[in-house]
């Protein structure tokens, strides 16, 4: 079977770095050729249905499925009891951090099925198989379950009281992790000895993440390799298959996963989920594939949420405004279960992130990470990076009020210069470029700072209350972790970049193919994309952290030098030249000092063909390399919004939104700014209508499309997009990444112009969402 993706074609053109190239993959796309997981069918495969918790908290006594199993079509069910023994592992969290007293944080036991307790509603307790997805879901429904229903609890403050549902015995308190970073002395005498403290509680909402794919997968197992393969949307096939093979307690290489075309994943799709476990497992037993799509309204309590943390937020600042310390202290909502990234949000992130593009001498940060009758938290666009971002913005703003300054001035007097550069914050972090102030006044002059009186009395004309809003932004990308470079010439002409990062809608094939056609000289046309079968990879971080350009471009970039070493040997050869003598250049190897020369793909096309090359020679011009790990990179930018409120409805416009960005070297500027209008629009649903309710019961009150606003284009403006980019040293490329700026900008961009919004009626400061119901209840307050 050829799991390769279906390459679009284009006529053949030379396009390299900084060239705003149409997306080549959309054609195909549009047309409705893309392969979902959803699209996939295997011979004689089966259909699975889960069986989730109604409740959010409760002792299991019993699992009464007699009826499902008599039913039409159903070919098994399986529990939680059907699983032990059988060598699977857990699912684990990857991340270890210590608690502020040195002991390691805890880390509940998760398998695949509920076993002793329910801990959320869509906890999967059961799964059934039959001959149909109808007959599944039938079935499913028919699962009788006997549950002594416990008190829950939906927020980490509440689950850390005394007194609080304790969801696990060995996590006493619903305590998994105290975690502390900073000088806490240095840190309070600064506070003791500043001018001026601003002081907030910042709530930064629950999301659904709401990819326009559901999850899906069709588990397979071949009993003569006992192998396992489970096609499933990932961010990466690498290292989703270690990780399966982890859960499934089986060496490495005896899983296999396939990720096709994938409609978006935010972080979400990274991880290991319970319902690959149980499908591999039926596919093992059954003998014949498995395969299950979410439905919406399910995905809304099986998938992880994002977000969900509530911080205290302090900024110490001496007489003339200067910075001198932060304090973060507050909450971290894990959910029910710890995902694989789970802690990391709400503790190291907040920290790295929260800096900024400040001077900022001193940086505490103090979280404890609770678990709750929740879905669980992973990372979602920005994972923590938004939020550190959001905190910071929100007290400068808060600060400047308070002190009777210019929001901008303040920002100003702090910022890093660029002659200060390379500079090492108190997180450790070091910044090697950039020129922030130069940044922040050329969005100052795009955003019109100057002219906004003008627009604030055409609004109070018009009966509306009118607001702006900064949100300067600087993110730590995720390190690039190890990445395959692999470049074939293929028998058909073509050439073929093998990757370990993925393509879950951002569009890779384009920027990398530029890449490469831009060290090689191939036509870009020829080039085709090798992504989400593991088995054709040898290494591969995956996609995530805003790393997929800096790591698989830099490994593109080495790969072609490596080809370019083998090159010059062949040709040397075919020329009958030394090869010391052959340059290559635009494509071409040529004979330095003549006009002989053989060009790249010729060379390629010659070796498959020729006869009695001698021992010493490479006999392909392919390399399969894979590019170590380089340090992280650290995108910037501001964002300046202004906003619109109706007072008699509540209701927000976001009439202009500007933003200036530093990416470093952009491949394709076009699909650059594409990135950061999907990143603004989801900062935007976040900031003011995006709401996750839980119940006092843990029932989710906000379950579907009917309950959970999502942002709609009619809804907002055109955005105005400028780079100002200065390269950075950290890789090859020279790119800092861009996939989660918009959300880092556009949180803190578009609440600070709410505040400001409704300042002249006394409000100091909204928690996201600012629906029309808040707002509107805020201004009748103070009416």
């Amino acid at each position: 079977m050829n799991m390769r993706v279906p390459q679009p074609t284009s006529s053949t053109v030379q396009v390299g770095i900084g060239q705003s190239v149409p997306r080549k993959e959309d054609a195909l796309l549009l047309r409705g050729e893309g392969s979902y997981t959803d699209d996939l069918s295997l011979d004689g495969q089966l259909y699975a249905a889960f069986v989730r918790s109604p409740y959010a908290h409760g002792v299991i006594r019993g699992i009464d499925a007699a009826a499902a199993r008599e039913m039409k079509g159903v070919v098994a069910v399986y529990t939680a009891e059907d699983l032990e023994g059988q060598g699977y592992g857990t699912l684990k969290c990857q991340v270890d951090l210590p608690n502020r007293d040195g002991t390691p944080m805890r880390k509940p036991v998760r398998k695949a099925l509920a076993t002793d307790k329910v801990r959320y509603v869509g906890d999967p307790l059961a799964m059934v198989v039959a001959r149909t997805p109808v007959q599944a879901r039938d079935a499913a429904e028919t699962v009788a379950l006997d549950i002594a229903v416990l008190p829950a609890v939906a927020s980490a403050e509440e689950a850390l009281a005394p007194g609080a549902p304790q969801l696990f015995e060995d996590v006493p308190g619903n305590l998994v992790l105290d975690y502390h970073f900073g000088d806490a002395e240095k840190v309070a005498a600064a506070f003791a000895g500043a001018a001026h403290v601003t002081r907030l509680r910042i709530v930064n909402n629950r999301i659904v993440v709401n990819p326009i794919e559901p999850r899906s997968a069709i588990a397979a197992y071949d009993r003569k390799a006992g192998r396992y393969t489970l096609h499933a949307p990932s961010q990466g096939a690498f290292g989703l298959r270690n990780n399966l093979a982890a859960a499934m307690g089986v060496p490495q290489e005896r899983m296999r996963l396939i990720t096709g075309h994938v409609g978006g994943s935010f972080g979400m799709k990274a991880a290991v989920f319970p319902e690959h476990v149980v499908l591999l497992h039926a596919a093992r037993l059954l003998k014949k594939p498995v395969k299950w799509t979410d439905q919406r309204s399910e995905s809304f309590v099986s998938d992880h949420h994002g977000r969900d943390m509530v911080f205290e937020a302090e900024l110490a600042l001496d007489a003339r405004g200067r910075f001198l310390a932060t304090r973060f202290t507050g909450v971290g909502n894990m959910g029910g279960y710890l995902s694989p990234v789970g802690p990391m949000m709400a503790t190291l992130n907040i920290g790295k992130n929260s800096v900024g593009m400040y001077r900022t001498p001193l940086v505490e940060v103090q979280t404890r990470c609770a678990v709750t009758n929740t879905v669980p938290i992973a990372a979602y666009r920005g994972a923590g990076r938004p939020e550190g971002n959001y905190f910071m913005e929100r007290l400068i703003d808060t600060a400047a009020r308070e002190m009777g300054l210019d929001p901008a001035a303040l920002r100003r007097r702090n910022l890093i210069g660029a002659a200060q550069l390379p500079w090492t914050t108190p997180i450790g972090t070091l910044y090697d470029s950039g020129d922030f102030p130069a940044l922040f006044a050329r969005a100052l002059e795009a955003a019109d700072w100057k002219g906004y009186g003008a627009r604030l009395r055409r609004s109070r004309k018009a009966g509306k209350l009118r607001g702006r809003g900064i949100g300067c932004y600087l993110e730590v990308t995720a390190p690039p972790s190890n990445e395959m470079g692999g470049i074939h010439f293929e028998p058909d002409g073509g050439v073929t970049i093998v990757t370990g990062t993925l393509d879950y809608g951002q569009g890779h094939w384009t920027p990398f193919a530029q890449v490469l056609t831009s060290r090689l000289g191939v036509p870009f046309d020829k080039i085709r994309l090798v992504q989400g079968d593991s088995d054709r990879l040898i290494a591969g971080g995956g996609t995530g952290g805003s790393k997929s350009i800096m790591a698989s471009g830099s490994a593109i970039i080495e790969a072609s030098e490596k080809v370019v070493e083998k090159g010059k040997l062949l040709a040397a050869h075919f020329l009958e030249a030394a090869a010391a003598d052959i340059e290559f250049a635009a494509g071409r190897f040529h004979i330095a000092g003549t006009d002989r020369s053989i060009g790249i793909m010729e060379l390629a096309g010659r070796l498959r063909t020729a006869a009695g090359l001698p021992e010493d020679l490479p006999k392909t011009l392919d390399v399969d390399h894979v590019f170590k790990a380089a340090p992280s990179a650290y995108p910037n930018g501001c964002h300046v919004a202004e906003v619109e409120i109706d007072p008699e409805t509540g209701e927000i416009a976001v009439v202009s939104y500007v933003m200036v960005n530093d990416f470093g070297t952009l491949v394709n500027p076009m699909i650059v700014e594409g990135q950061l209008h999907g990143g603004v629009v989801q900062g935007i649903g976040q900031a003011i209508c995006e709401m996750t309710f839980y119940d006092e019961d843990g029932q989710l009150r906000t379950g579907s499309y009917m309950d959970y606003a999502m942002p709609r284009a009619a809804g907002l403006p055109s955005f105005t997009f400028i780079s100002q980019g200065v390269p950075t040293s950290t890789n090859k490329v020279g790119a800092k990444g861009c996939g989660e700026a918009g959300c880092a900008g556009s949180l803190p961009s578009v609440m600070n112009a709410v505040v400001d919004a409704l300042s002249p009626c006394g409000v100091r400061h909204v928690d996201m969402p600012a629906t029309p119901q808040a707002i509107w209840k805020m201004i009748q307050a103070e009416r």
